[in-house]
């Protein structure tokens, strides 16, 4: 139903004024690699790969890239700070390109979510998610819309969340995560396009 909306034949160089962030929340570093908190990394990978683009330019303390989506041009971003300064890096951008928040797209993990399902919210509180949390103390707004990547809750309430999030998904849950990010990338075109609602009411779980 949405082939259509990914041009990977013709990567040029986007045209006019950056109109939109996308940010896909993370750890960097290979220690970190395909850990549960970096589901905002793997989704926004999906998204780049999908424009044919790569997202390996060093500027605002993240890697960046380019694309054109729903008619815009969009930066994507992959903060380097560590999850929890994620907001040092996304402010800076922000002020750079004066982007208003309600343009900046937050992808980001969900402990709340099982892998496979997405939530997407227009604005609100960080639930708990602090490289949100970080980026919403930093901007003074929770205006964000956000794209919550499911990867599961704890299997008991003695695990350590801190291990928890930082463990690696199975291989089943690996493959779920994937199609999530799928889903993810078809949202961001909608939400970026001017219709969120519909984003919404097609993935959220």
């Amino acid at each position: 139903m949405f082939k259509n909306m990914f041009h990977k034949s013709n990567a040029a160089a986007p045209q006019g004024p950056v109109e939109f962030i996308v940010a896909g929340l993370g750890n960097p570093g290979r220690e970190y690699e395909n850990t549960r908190h970096n589901a905002g990394f793997v989704t926004i990978d999906r998204f780049a790969e999908k424009h044919n683009v790569q997202i390996n330019r060093l500027k605002y303390k993240a890697l960046c890239g380019e694309c054109t989506a729903g008619g815009k041009r969009v930066l994507l971003m992959k903060p380097q700070t560590f999850m929890n300064n994620s907001g040092q890096s996304v402010t800076q951008a922000m002020s750079f390109y004066k982007i208003p928040p309600e343009r900046v797209i937050i992808l980001l993990d969900d402990i709340s979510l099982e892998p496979g399902r997405l939530r997407i919210r227009r604005k609100g509180s960080d639930g708990g998610q602090n490289g949100l949390k970080n980026i919403i103390y930093l901007s003074g707004k929770d205006t964000f819309p956000r794209v919550k990547i499911g990867i599961g809750a704890k299997p008991n309430p003695g695990w350590d969340l801190a291990k928890w999030v930082l463990s690696r998904f199975t291989p089943d849950e690996q493959k779920l995560l994937l199609e999530a990010a799928d889903k993810a990338c078809v949202a961001l075109e909608l939400i970026i396009g001017g219709d969120i609602d519909r984003a919404m009411n097609l993935y959220n779980s």
